[in-house]
């Protein structure tokens, strides 16, 4: 009888996945030689120079040191640049508002040439005045204190030491102080603003990107307009419009009726659409630097038994999982929680992850402290996937009497409730370089105790120690086995279900040009190399 029950419960999560989508999708790009035409279903040709871009929900903390999601990353990235990025490959780091930089013997010391000739956009308080070292220094040692990811925790503090020069002293030698400097939330910003709006700097963002923030309606739209006195050079795209649509099915429609020309995140029956639309409309898929997975809260409830997360573990079937929530090829099977694409990647240790086996859970239940199983509640954002997800999960655990109480919120609440530690269980994804240390140092520091990263509250004096002999030393294939370490603690602490590594969809208009797609999931519209512009996407 119980099988019956769990079969309808699974037809009808699989009946929802297809209806309404998951993530992810099957791969083809569009053609650059393309005569330009309106969107198909358009009634009239879309208009040139703007770029419409969807996000599957909505940002709400843009000031970099209070972003939690990819979603705000995205707009950042637009309006302000940082000391250094990544290229499109991210295998090399090219200078952006730092020209050049030095490493001290023991890897503790960089130091950075600023780039002259900057400006800030022309804010209420900055009024575009020139960027200094001194901008640089306050930036960053304000990311060090106050980030609410921790993204900029080596650092001890950023100094002026010369008139266009900034030295940054770390904590101790960091192997990942580089890729930080690249992440969105390590912007450089003025002073005078973020004091001049205090909490309300994020919905006033001005800095010195490529694209100048117009107007934030939050739940609606963000719109920028080029920056015509960028650094660089002035972007071909004239206004950039990021529009928030959390359901995938509309999101495809979108792109098919013209008003929107770039899809990011689609999932589910929206990329089958997508990739048979033809016309104008095309689909382009990179396997991303990503990690689904979901998290049990190691110190508080049910979840802070070992025995109990066994039994949570083993009850699910993830492969019946995947086949529900991928119909689409859209993501590829998972164990440990770190992506392929990472050079971090252990394949040995995939053994420990424990294999489906509901009589077990039922054992390891009864001899916790639990044994008639208990109530749990699993928080996640409320797209599709995570809510299908929740309601696999919710079938699975009935079976050995558990009781699951699904919450799910747009993502700033389900953010501030992932990083509260008050969570039960809570289900979500780990985006970020190839580096293992910002998937890894995130997820299981306890140093990140208070963030959505390490919300579940894992504590291990030995994960600790590993994570910081990792980043003491440059040599790539020792980081490596002190990250495999780490790993092996999560998978024998039995710290959560890491079940997917998607690819990162897109729908595209073909009169977008020039658009790559990143690992990552950053969004860049103008790529340089330190001195010129080498990709800057157009709209025709």
């Amino acid at each position: 009888m119980k099988k019956k029950i769990l079969a309808l419960s699974l037809a009808c999560a699989m009946s929802l996945g297809l209806l309404a989508g998951c993530c992810g999708g099957s791969e083809a790009s569009p053609d650059p030689s393309a005569a330009p035409s309106a969107a198909a279903g358009s009634s009239t040709p879309a208009e040139s120079g703007t770029l419409t871009v969807s996000l599957s929900s909505s940002p709400s903390k843009l000031d970099p040191i209070h972003y939690t999601g990819t979603y705000e990353s995205q707009i950042i990235g637009q309006v302000c640049d940082r000391l250094i990025e990544y290229n499109d490959d991210l295998d090399t780091y090219v200078p952006s508002l730092a020209t050049s930089w030095t490493i001290s013997e023991d890897g503790s010391t960089y130091v950075f040439q600023i780039r002259q000739g900057v400006h800030f956009q022309n804010g209420q308080y900055s009024q575009g005045r020139e960027m200094t070292a001194e901008d640089v220094a306050w930036s960053l040692n304000r990311s060090a204190q106050y980030s609410d990811m921790a993204r900029l925790s080596m650092l001890d503090k950023a100094e002026v030491t010369g008139e266009w020069e900034v030295t940054c002293t770390l904590k101790s030698p960091n192997a990942a102080f580089l890729t930080a400097l690249t992440d969105a939330g390590n912007s450089i910003i003025a002073q005078e603003e973020v004091e001049g709006w205090g909490d309300d700097f994020g919905y006033h963002l001005t800095g010195t990107g490529a694209f100048i923030m117009e107007d934030f309606q939050l739940d609606e739209q963000a719109v920028l307009v080029a920056n015509e006195d960028y650094w660089l050079g002035v972007p071909n795209i004239q206004k950039l419009v990021f529009r928030f649509i959390s359901d995938p099915t509309q999101t495809a429609n979108a792109l098919l009726a013209g008003e929107i020309d770039l899809a990011t995140q689609l999932s589910g029956e929206a990329i089958n659409t997508v990739d048979q639309a033809g016309g104008d409309v095309s689909l382009m898929k990179v396997e991303a630097l990503q990690i689904n997975y979901v998290r049990f809260n190691m110190q508080n409830g049910p979840t802070a038994d070992p025995l109990v997360r066994q039994a949570l573990i083993q009850a699910v079937d993830l492969d019946a999982v995947r086949t529900a929530l991928y119909q689409y090829g859209e993501a590829e099977a998972a164990c440990l929680p770190l992506p392929y694409g990472s050079w971090g990647y252990d394949e040995s240790l995939e053994s420990l992850a424990l294999p489906y086996d509901v009589e077990a859970a039922k054992e390891k239940l009864a001899q916790s402290g639990y044994p008639n199983g208990f109530e749990v509640d699993i928080y996640v954002s409320n797209t599709q996937e995570r809510t299908t997800l929740c309601t696999l999960l919710q079938a699975y655990w009935s079976q050995i009497g558990v009781t699951t109480n699904i919450h799910a919120n747009e993502w700033g609440t389900f953010s501030d409730m992932a990083a509260s530690g008050n969570a039960d269980i809570y289900a979500m994804s780990w985006t970020w370089y190839p580096d293992p240390y910002f998937f890894l140092n995130n997820l299981f520091s306890s140093s990140q105790t208070s963030s959505n990263g390490n919300g579940a509250l894992y504590i291990n004096d030995e994960v600790d120690a590993a994570l910081q002999a990792a980043v003491e030393t440059t040599d790539q294939t020792e980081r490596a086995a002190y990250y495999s370490e780490v790993m092996r603690h999560a998978m024998e602490d039995y710290t959560g279900i890491y079940y997917a590594v998607p690819y990162n969809c897109y729908g595209i208009n073909s009169r977008v040009q020039d658009f790559t797609p990143r690992a990552d999931g950053t969004l860049r519209f103008i790529v340089s190399d330190g001195e010129k512009i080498v990709r800057n996407t157009s709209v025709a």
